[in-house]
């Protein structure tokens, strides 16, 4: 049978997050000084969690692109789902609708490499005390030739993969709320091909979200101000696989803190800045390339992954994500916002600044966002700007 001879779908996803690609514990000895896992420099070894349908933890939206990829305590908006849905009851206007457009690897030259986002949502009940909301994301991989393991065509193809999600947030109180969701998950990265005589064929899953929101306003030297903080878990589910095999991957469970704080500097200024901290809850890999990790149970696996890193505590929290923003309005129609986002060197050097605009007239607004690399490590979306369109309609009620 004819085999692939690389399956440029796949690497496309691997290189989403564009995490250093050496294989687990190649080229790393435990050091018998230090006890730990270090390179032939003495470094800490290359140890980055990889998952499938890695398109799941893309920030789909501008502003939060703009703000280093905050977005778990700030103001919500439709792009709410992807961080918090809980916060959707916490919105100025009872409905919203967002549409993102986000291209994907324009450095290298690829111009149908891209991913859609469109979400909704709308507040309900007694003051707007409960919301429900809609999402589908779509990620375009482009056109593919196929080759066999001489070189042949065998043929192309356009891999793609889809979430559709619903979500359902209630205040509980005043200043607290909750939310649960439900997402649909399909994967065809190279269906219809086959790979050492085995078929491939579109992953397809589920997963669930479960959010809270704490958001309540204060006075900060006697202006007005709004404190937020948030905890969010996404994307826990079953594992997924791209063949009859029995062997299957880890989806990208997250876990997701965050906190904000609004500030009214006067009638026509006001600042936000936010924080978030993220961290996979799926196993670590360990040094000596065995996969038996791989057949851990989804909960089990979520609550030891705060504990396998084979260096231990300091590497365990190596493998936290930081976030940083901020954003500035004036008069509510105009924004600039800024950021900052760490990855650490061995868990797959993310590290970026961001900037962006925003603008919003009436029911409408517009955001902008760019990104600017600060380490070795590529980025898919290095010299790209992205943006998203906004619709508000409704009231003003807030939780309070």
């Amino acid at each position: 049978m004819k085999k692939l001879f690389m399956s440029a779908a796949l690497l496309l996803t691997l290189a989403l997050f564009n995490s250093n690609l050496n294989a687990q514990g190649f080229g790393c000895d435990l050091s018998t000084t230090t006890g730990t896992w270090v390179d032939d420099q003495g470094n800490p070894c290359v140890n980055t969690i990889v998952t499938a349908v890695p398109f799941l933890r893309i920030v789909p939206d501008a502003r939060a692109g703009a703000m280093g990829d905050v977005g778990m305590a700030t103001s919500a908006d439709a792009n709410s789902m992807h961080f918090n849905a809980s916060k959707l009851v916490f919105a100025e206007k009872d409905l919203g609708i967002a549409a993102t457009y986000t291209p994907w690897l324009r450095a290298l030259g690829l111009s149908d490499v891209y991913m859609a986002y469109l979400t909704f949502y709308n507040k309900f009940g007694k003051d707007g005390n409960q919301a429900v909301g809609v999402g589908l994301r779509y990620f375009s991989l482009g056109q593919i030739n196929y080759t066999n393991n001489n070189g042949e065509p065998i043929g192309t193809g356009r891999p793609n993969e889809f979430e559709f999600k619903g979500s359902y947030a209630r205040l509980l109180t005043e200043s607290f709320s909750v939310a649960v969701g439900a997402k649909f998950i399909y994967s065809n990265l190279a269906a219809g091909q086959e790979v050492g005589g085995i078929e491939i064929k579109p992953g397809i899953t589920g997963a669930a979200d479960l959010s809270f929101t704490f958001s309540k306003p204060i006075e900060i030297g006697g202006r007005d101000a709004r404190i937020t903080s948030a905890l969010a878990i996404t994307n826990i589910g079953p594992k997924i696989t791209y063949t009859n095999s029995i062997n299957r991957d880890f989806i990208p469970t997250n876990l997701g803190l965050g906190a904000a704080l609004d500030l009214e500097l006067d009638e026509y200024n006001s600042l936000t800045f936010a924080l978030d901290i993220n961290k996979l809850m799926v196993p670590t890999p360990p040094h000596d390339g065995s996969t038996e990790y791989k057949d851990q149970g989804i909960i089990g696996a979520m609550f030891s992954s705060f504990g396998d890193a084979p260096d231990g505590g300091s590497e365990e929290l190596r493998e936290f994500m930081w976030s940083i923003g901020a954003e500035y309005w004036y008069d509510k129609q105009f924004a600039v916002r800024t950021g900052y986002y760490y990855e650490h060197p061995t868990k797959g050097n993310r590290q970026f600044f961001t900037v962006g605009l925003g603008i919003k007239y009436s029911v409408f607004g517009l955001n902008f966002s760019y990104l600017v690399p600060t380490s070795n490590q590529r980025n898919p979306l290095d010299n790209t700007l992205r943006f998203t369109l906004l619709f508000d309609f409704g009231g003003d009620e807030v939780g309070e």
